[in-house]
């Protein structure tokens, strides 16, 4: 019997499977795709909010407060990308100061530090491809950008050292009452029955159906659809900090940021959807994309548009995060939607703690916090480069171009705790096909890569889910690739 188990493998559910290993139990996740941030959190907007958006009093306004407190502290506990660049929401009309004093009282209200309404000019000095329309600003300091990926799978990563099970491709089909008393709940999968003292409700857009097979409260998630674009590196810098416009009853809106590699993203549109599982872009939504965003800042290259996507966020019609021990056992992380990736690290904290509470754990005495990540290539000054090949020639071969990924890093990737699996689960640990090119160069070679570390053949490769093959049936040797220089041809042939 696990003491409890955990649905879902997202931001939140790593989040709290790793507070959850602080203490002593046996600990489950559960998670019906393939890999840890194969849902939500994989289309996510990666910003730290500041918290003054959140309605004073509110769980999320509380969660998001404690979560931007932590982030720095667990982005260096668990080694993971954040950068602390600050937000501007934008006013372009005289009128609405009024509205954007409103957001800075709210601000305060929540203890938010470093806010202030900055005038046409100011605003201009900091950014300078901002619209001539920006009369003022709400100026935060303290919010930032996260790596959602590297998060995700930071906490998910160091969870499983300290001995929480992870079991992937696994659909939970019911929950019911074990017959051993209230504290007892059975759980089956797609695969197989299980017995646990507690389960954990992490499961994003399903959020409410899983809470509906224990519980008779009728809460209702409506995915809510955002779609981006992200654009080349080469556009990274034409915004320096978060820039919003004024948000509304749909949200905060379309915003402009550079990411912590230093692309630029735009996004995300705001429509409430019915398919859970619809993740498709639309030419509406993403013309809706292109002009609002005209709007906030001039010029955006859109030539250098590299991909684009589409997220779901899971807004429960209540309008705020539902945290709680909805039965005896039964515990809800529900409508987790935005700020829930910055209130990530504090639900966990909550959350694990709930549990312990209600469990009686007691401390681990094998825990381990820290997490040190692999080494990233492109990250690297020349001497560190040279030092990293010295000890492991697949270092010097580089499989993707665009992002300078080595084969160290990828080989890295697929042994690490939960390595990945799939084409898309090396793209998120170290970002070969995440480049100008989208994997256009380096997919033959990850697959290969992939078919060596994992004894498969080319046909068994997975994009990412069940089915998503790229190869059907048997294929000759991958060629050698070669790029003008004999040392590069052969290098590639050695993979």
């Amino acid at each position: 019997m696990f003491d409890a188990i955990i649905i879902g493998a997202g931001v939140i559910g790593a989040a709290v499977a790793y507070e959850l290993s602080r203490y002593g139990g046996k600990f489950l996740v559960l998670e019906k795709g393939e890999d840890l941030c194969a849902g939500t959190t994989k289309a996510n907007s990666g910003i730290a909010h500041g918290g003054y958006d959140a309605l004073p009093g509110t769980m999320k306004a509380k969660m998001n407060m404690a979560g931007i407190r932590m982030m720095a502290e667990m982005s260096r506990v668990l080694d993971f990308p954040y950068h602390k660049i600050g937000t501007l929401v934008l006013c372009h009309d005289e009128s609405q100061i009024s509205d954007l004093e409103e957001l800075l009282e709210r601000g305060k209200a929540n203890g938010v530090p470093g806010l202030k309404i900055l005038n046409h000019d100011e605003v201009l000095e900091m950014e300078p491809n901002l619209a001539d329309t920006v009369v003022a600003a709400l100026y935060c300091s303290e919010a930032g950008v996260v790596n959602p990926f590297l998060m995700n799978i930071a906490y998910g990563e160091q969870a499983a050292v300290n001995g929480v099970d992870f079991h992937f491709n696994e659909k939970v089909l019911s929950l019911e009452r074990s017959g051993e008393g209230p504290d007892s709940w059975l759980v089956r999968t797609s695969e197989k029955i299980y017995e646990t003292r507690a389960v954990i409700n992490c499961a994003g857009v399903h959020s409410d159906e899983v809470s509906h097979m224990a519980s008779s409260k009728p809460y209702s998630i409506r995915p809510r659809r955002g779609e981006y674009m992200l654009l080349d590196k080469e556009a990274g810098n034409m915004v320096h900090h978060v820039i919003f416009n004024l948000p509304s009853k749909a949200g905060k809106g379309i915003l402009i940021t550079p990411t912590t590699e230093n692309n630029l993203l735009v996004g995300p549109t705001s429509e409430f959807i019915d398919d859970k599982d619809n993740v498709e872009t639309t030419r509406e939504g993403l013309d809706k994309v292109y002009y609002q965003s005209g709007t906030m800042v001039e010029s955006i290259p859109y030539y250098q548009v590299i991909t684009s996507f589409t997220g779901l966020r899971a807004h429960e019609e209540q309008g705020d995060f539902v945290l709680e021990e909805t039965e005896e056992g039964f515990f809800n992380c529900l409508g987790i939607e935005s700020p829930g990736l910055t209130s990530a690290p504090a639900i966990g904290v909550y959350m694990a703690n709930l549990v312990k509470d209600k469990l009686g754990l007691d401390d681990n005495p094998d825990f381990i916090g820290q997490r040190t990540d692999m080494p990233h290539f492109y990250m690297m000054n020349q001497e560190e480069r040279h030092k990293l090949i010295e000890k492991d020639k697949a270092y010097g071969r580089i499989v993707c171009r665009c992002e300078e990924v080595t084969e160290g890093e990828i080989v890295e990737a697929i042994h690490r705790p939960l390595g990945a699996r799939t084409l898309d689960g090396i793209k998120r640990r170290v970002r070969p096909m995440a480049g100008r090119c989208q994997g256009g160069f380096c997919t033959p070679l990850l697959i290969k890569i992939l078919c060596r570390e994992l004894g498969l053949e080319a046909s068994d490769i997975l994009k990412n889910r069940p089915g998503s093959y790229l190869v059907e049936g048997p294929v000759k040797a991958l060629p050698i690739v070669r790029s003008g220089q004999e040392s590069q041809g052969e290098s590639h042939e050695k993979l």
